[in-house]
């Protein structure tokens, strides 16, 4: 289980685009999003650093 702190998360859409890249990172993975806290956590196979960096590329570097 992973948790990212994403400042850029600011709205649904961005919140959708974070979960479309997470799950074309892991197509199993779990995905939980919190928009006031910013915050997603992620369920997955896959190692943290895959994930950042999925995200980072997707325009959401988490913090």
């Amino acid at each position: 289980m992973h948790e990212f702190q994403l400042p850029d998360m600011t709205c649904g859409h961005c919140a959708g685009m974070v979960s479309q890249t997470l799950q074309m990172t892991d197509p199993g993975c779990k995905i939980q999003v919190d928009m006031p806290k910013r915050t997603v956590t992620v369920q997955s196979a896959e190692d943290r650093q895959t994930l950042a960096e999925a995200l980072t590329e997707a325009g959401y570097p988490p913090a």
